[in-house]
């Protein structure tokens, strides 16, 4: 075992310590290797056994053991066991291997006496560092982007939704295309000798410029269908738009309860799982205020630190839900270690998707497993936040009267005598508006009722009723 693993960090005025410059620091309690010897058998020949590796450039010890944290719950969604989790201090993570040479012969020490087939790194590596680290350690390595869009290809059940994950993986891919070293020697068969040469650069060159090419092709042809398919979701959306139903999108950090609260709010039966992106294909549910106003509720997919720019753009179409909505609840977990990051990470993807001006409720969930003086804390630095918990229905009364306080009201009282003939513009009010009296006549159903004003204007084509006194 490597000298200062375990190691304090301590650093004064922007300067690091030399001997933190060169320590390895292991992130305690997150091993989740099985004690029943039996049982670990069994799960490896399934599930992958790693060790994690973080390099920490900036904040406090403890913000870097909360990111290693998360990238750990993320192993184990993707069905790997943690057998060790490991952060560096550094300036900035090392060009060629991202830990440097020293360190990444000190973690191969540790990946061989743990008994781990990969490497998991909590951040973007470049195609150059992933094959230097990978030559060092000897095993796989996968950095975050890798591992969160693996994630996303487990859990995709629609057709669009794995087309916008294969986008994304591909769109990874592609600058990452192995031409040089061992697997150009087994691309070039027989023919490639020890000192490389032509022999070793044509054959491979060639079979990358095939799968560049096949790559290439595929995005396109992915963007296509996903560019199609999101036209359908463009009808349901103009068709709310035209009868000026409001809409809300459910927007937070992965696992912060967004599906819960979306079942709370409406009734429905929509898949809720403690594990990261359980939830990557929009659901859209219809509810009502406590006043009986109708509107949308739209469970999205869950964001997460340093969300892979890929995904953002694959799942563009799917996040307009987000974009187009007339309110945002901002989900955040009070009971996490540090909600503040969440919310701010949450924010950034909102930006970058076009979503930052949409106005926004943030709802604090999970108050009866969060710490009280934590939620205090984080109602301080958001005054206008609700505090729930979609698991018990504590808050969700005063969390629908802020809902119906800040959706728009474009809506018009009207009485009319309905034809019996144009019983869908009945239907219209009930499902649209509030219906305030209604009565029978010979002449037609009698009608007061406050309607959206698209509405409003198709009873103003009817014959004004004299509704009796």
């Amino acid at each position: 075992m490597a000298a200062g693993l375990d190691a304090d960090t301590d650093v004064a005025d922007g300067q690091l310590d030399l001997e933190d410059r060169h320590a390895l620091r292991r992130v305690a309690g997150l091993s989740t290797e099985l004690q029943d010897i039996t049982e670990v058998e069994y799960r490896t020949l399934r599930l992958e056994r790693v060790v994690l590796m973080g390099v920490w450039t900036e904040g406090t010890v403890q913000t870097a053991e909360n990111s290693i944290r998360e990238l750990s719950r993320l192993a184990e969604t993707a069905g790997s066991v943690v057998l060790d989790a490991l952060v560096q201090r550094r300036s900035r993570p090392d060009a060629a291997t991202y830990v440097g040479a020293g360190k990444a012969r000190e973690l191969a020490e540790i990946v061989a006496s743990v008994g781990a087939d990969t490497v998991i790194c909590d951040g973007e590596l470049t195609p150059g560092q992933l094959r230097s680290l990978e030559g060092t350690v000897k095993v796989k390595v996968v950095d975050r982007t890798a591992l969160i869009l693996d994630i996303f290809a487990q859990h995709a059940r629609s057709k669009e939704g794995k087309a916008q994950v294969e986008l994304a993986q591909l769109q990874y891919l592609l600058p990452r295309l192995r031409g040089w070293g061992e697997s150009l020697s087994r691309q070039a068969g027989g023919r490639v000798g020890g000192s490389g040469g032509i022999g070793t650069r044509g054959p491979g060159e060639t079979k990358i410029e095939t799968d560049r090419r096949r790559i290439r092709t595929r995005i396109s042809r992915l963007r296509r269908e996903i560019g199609e398919m999101s036209v359908g979701r463009e009808v349901q959306r103009g068709q709310r738009r035209r009868h000026e139903i409001p809409s809300v999108a459910i927007a937070g950090y992965t696992n912060a309860g967004k599906s819960s609260l979306l079942n709370r709010l409406t009734g429905a039966q929509v898949l809720v799982d403690d594990s990261l992106f359980a939830t990557l294909d929009p659901a859209v549910r219809r509810a009502r205020t406590p006043s009986g106003w109708p509107y949308t509720l739209t469970d999205t997919v869950g964001f997460v630190r340093h969300l892979p720019h890929q995904l953002v753009d694959a799942f563009r179409s799917t996040l307009e839900e987000v974009t187009d909505a007339d309110l945002i609840l901002h989900v955040v977990d009070g009971s996490d270690a540090d909600p503040r990051s969440q919310l701010t990470a949450v924010r950034e993807v909102l930006a970058e998707i076009g979503a930052g001006d949409v106005p926004e409720l943030v709802v604090i969930n999970k108050a009866d497993s969060a710490d009280p003086l934590d939620v205090e804390g984080l109602r301080l630095a958001e005054p206008q936040a609700v505090v729930v918990s979609a698991r018990t229905g504590d808050g969700i009364d005063a969390l629908l009267a802020d809902v119906e306080r800040l959706l728009p009201r474009q809506y018009r009282e009207v009485s009319v005598v309905v034809p019996y003939s144009r019983g869908d513009l009945l239907s219209r009010v009930h499902d649209e508006g509030e219906v305030l009296t209604i009565a029978h006549s010979g002449a037609g159903t009698e009608l007061t009722a406050r309607v959206p004003l698209g509405l409003a204007a198709e009873f103003d084509r009817l014959a004004p009723a004299h509704m009796p006194h």
